[in-house]
């Protein structure tokens, strides 16, 4: 969530807490007999094709965020590229599908079920006879064991991110034989399924200096169809090779080559032949689809140019040499006849570093899906305006998500349909849209909400010493020192802040152009940043120059209280990989005007987003992602779990960046938990979703899209969506096969909705 926002699941995610009220909440289950879950928005496009069509050997060069600072994936600073690494080195019981649901990994489990219930909840597992450590010895209950018993929570001495679901067991035990381990719960656990996966051997769980220490650079003992060759921080690369004691089909690659490349650099190196799959962020989509794309067969080149101009042909130096002598012929001088020469040379060396960028392309295809993760507008509860729910829920019901959806989706060709859930993504067997608790956009009644909430339009707006007209309950000294901090953070000294909805005297202001400012820009999708989640993620959009006039429609005059106008400070991440989020920005600050809000639009360093501003409360409203779970009971519960005080009399909010949350809430994740009735259970996360949504602490925009260039004989890798990587069957094609690939993403859905 990288993302914000987005990490793997072995770090802990966060807790929300949400101020719900006495809400009336439709209820969910039982007014349909349509499953509201619908199917995934989008499918896998990793150019499938069978084993026998892909060619033995050969290393996949594969972009990645970062070289991870650990490979143990239960440790707080593991990341994406942990993630990885485990998921092809690691054995897993359970993996995702297509719609992101656990299906049992058959390579290492045979079958798991649950025996008991009575008087405890007991699984037994019985492991696939042949699955093996790398150092010959079985997979077996004393690995399960030492997992279990360092990620319990019992011993502090392991350095664990999270302990969910382990805690919930009183014992691991050998069962019947060898190949089958016996787990006993001390209280009932829906989400079984997530543990155990990934699995680490013994040596690395069994003690605690091992835990924190022993595999956080290297893994000798592993049981995937890779192992780890080595870790190589100094080239910025983590090198994966076959391991021989596989027992299931063979790895087709001989290596697999992790390369940390940052984003605004990973289109060089693909054009200079050094990456053969590579996330990527519209802009270079737009490139790898054009040079794929036909071409002119006397050329060779695009039939279009880049932004949709005639490709340009080859220029020869002999028709600059005959552009000189006519000049001088025709009454110019010699030195302005060289400087139209040099022009025109410039000109000719540019479109040929261009036809050559673009033919190093054409070897690559783009492969496009959605990610299991999604976008939200977080409104922190904690204090000023926004601690009123009635605020938070005008802000909420002045979005036009669909609008947001498509601004970014649309031009992507992925399908454009707002996130109707907190807790699931459309196809997930929790999915179902439960914004109506919300209610659906309307300006008229968000401007009543506000009324309300002693919000009135055009009412005075007094400074007074101490008081900030920003909605912030700081003086003004102070934040005239946040503001100097932010500046001084920001590159180039100027932290690009503005305030919309403060000043209306131009209502009919366009550009220069004519356009008015809500023009026509064309969104960018989003990118993940280094997978600390920054939840893994940025997003697009443009920073609006300071100064900028507010855009001509607005419709309702700015809002004021006590003297102060009502103005939310708006913080987004200022890097390359944020363009998306920015531009949503932007849009949302003039649905927000419509209804007399103001925003302060303040970009930071993306490396001080999360931790300074995010986590530590210093934002009113923030965009930021969170990824789908397949387990929402155990890993969506942090994120909106209501904080509870800490010993020291503070606040503690964990992950719960939005400070809005509700026992009622708790309850219904505390019950989703221990039912082992999966449709009682969804049941009982659809009704949670649905109050999270009435307390409008966040509210989730749209899928996050998931763009990836790939060489074109590259099988079985690309755009993964929901699914997990089969990294054995990766690799290159042979001459003459072809992997099959979506004509477009699906947009085939039930559209779920909530019912009342």
């Amino acid at each position: 969530m990288s993302h914000v926002g987005v990490g793997p699941r072995a770090v802990m995610r966060s807790v929300a807490f949400l101020t719900a009220g006495v809400l009336a909440v439709p209820a969910l289950a039982g007014c349909t007999s349509e499953d509201p879950a619908g199917k995934p928005l989008a499918g896998q496009d990793v150019a499938a094709a069978a084993r026998a069509s892909v060619s033995d050997g050969g290393t996949l060069r594969w972009a990645v965020d970062s070289v991870p600072d650990t490979l143990n994936a239960f440790q707080s600073d593991a990341d994406a590229t942990t993630t990885r690494v485990a998921q092809a080195v690691l054995p897993s019981m359970y993996r995702m599908d297509e719609t992101g649901s656990p299906v049992r990994n058959p390579d290492y489990l045979e079958s798991a079920e649950v025996v008991d219930t009575e008087p405890k909840q007991v699984v037994v597992y019985k492991l696939n006879q042949q699955a093996v450590w790398s150092d010959g010895r079985e997979i077996g209950a004393a690995d399960f064991a030492a997992q279990w018993r360092a990620l319990s929570g019992k011993d502090s001495a392991y350095w664990t991110a999270r302990n969910a679901g382990y805690d919930r067991i009183e014992k691991v035990e050998r069962g019947a034989n060898d190949l089958e381990v016996k787990v006993t719960f001390s209280r009932p656990y829906a989400d079984w399924k997530a543990l155990f996966t990934p699995l680490y051997p013994k040596d690395v769980t069994g003690t605690p200096d091992a835990f924190n220490d022993g595999a956080r650079r290297a893994l000798k003992v592993s049981a995937g169809p890779f192992a780890v060759k080595k870790v190589d921080t100094k080239g910025d690369q983590v090198v994966l090779t076959g391991n021989p004691r596989w027992w299931g089909e063979p790895a087709k690659l001989d290596e697999i080559v992790l390369r940390a490349v940052p984003r605004d650099e990973r289109v060089s190196e693909l054009v200079a032949g050094k990456l053969d799959l590579a996330e990527i962020d519209p802009e270079t989509a737009d490139e790898v689809t054009l040079a794929a794309g036909p071409r002119n067969p006397a050329t060779g080149t695009p039939l279009m140019g880049p932004g949709g101009t005639p490709a340009a042909g080859p220029q020869g130096r002999s028709a600059a040499q005959a552009l000189r002598s006519w000049a001088i012929a025709n009454g110019s001088d010699e030195e302005a006849a060289e400087e139209e020469v040099l022009a025109r040379e410039e000109r000719r060396e540019a479109e040929a570093k261009a036809r050559r960028r673009q033919q190093a392309l054409s070897g690559f295809e783009l492969r496009k899906s959605l990610e299991p993760a999604y976008t939200q507008l977080a409104l922190n509860g904690a204090e000023g305006p926004l601690a009123d729910e009635r605020v938070r829920r005008a802000v909420a019901r002045a979005l036009d998500r669909e609008k947001l959806a498509e601004a970014v989706l649309k031009p992507l060709g992925l399908p454009a349909e707002p996130v109707g859930s907190h807790l699931a993504l459309s196809g997930q067997p929790a999915y179902a849209d439960g914004s109506g608790a919300l209610g659906e956009q309307n300006a008229k009644e968000a401007r009543a909400l506000l009324a309300d909430a002693g919000w009135v339009p055009g009412g005075p707006v007094k400074k007074k010493d101490g008081e900030e007209a920003a909605g912030a309950e700081k003086d003004k000294d102070e934040n005239k020192d946040e503001d100097k901090k932010d500046e001084e953070k920001s590159e180039g000294g100027d932290d690009g802040t503005y305030i919309v909805g403060e000043d209306d005297k131009n209502k009919d202001d366009k550009n220069k152009d004519g356009k008015n400012d809500d023009g026509a820009d064309r969104e960018s999708g989003e990118k993940h940043s280094s997978g600390k989640n920054t939840a893994q993620g940025g997003a697009p959009g443009a920073y609006a120059p300071k100064g900028t006039a507010a855009p001509a429609g607005a419709a309702a005059a700015p809002l004021a209280k006590d003297g102060k106008a009502l103005t939310l400070r708006f913080v987004l991440p200022s890097g390359p990989g944020s363009e998306t989020l920015r531009t949503v920005a932007d849009r949302i600050t003039d649905m927000l005007k419509e209804i007399g809000i103001g925003t302060r639009i303040t970009k930071v360093p993306d490396e001080s987003y999360f931790k300074d501003h995010i986590a530590a409360g210093e934002y009113d409203l923030a965009l930021y992602s969170w990824p789908a779970s397949a387990f929402p009971a155990t890993d969506a519960r942090p994120i909106y779990a209501k904080p509870v005080p800490a010993a020291d009399g503070s606040l503690n909010v964990a992950q719960n960046y939005t400070r809005v949350g509700t026992d009622q809430v708790d309850q219904l994740f505390d019950r989703a938990l221990a039912t082992l009735d999966q449709k009682e259970a969804r049941d009982l996360l659809r009704k949670a979703d649905s109050r999270i949504w009435a307390a409008a602490g966040s509210v989730p925009l749209y899928q996050r899209p998931q763009l990836t260039a790939a060489r074109k004989n590259l099988a079985n890798a690309g755009a993964f969506g929901f699914g997990t990587p089969v990294y054995e069957d990766m690799g290159f094609l042979k001459k003459g096969a072809q992997g099959s690939r979506p004509t477009a993403p699906s947009s085939a859905s039930s559209s779920p909705s909530s019912s009342s």
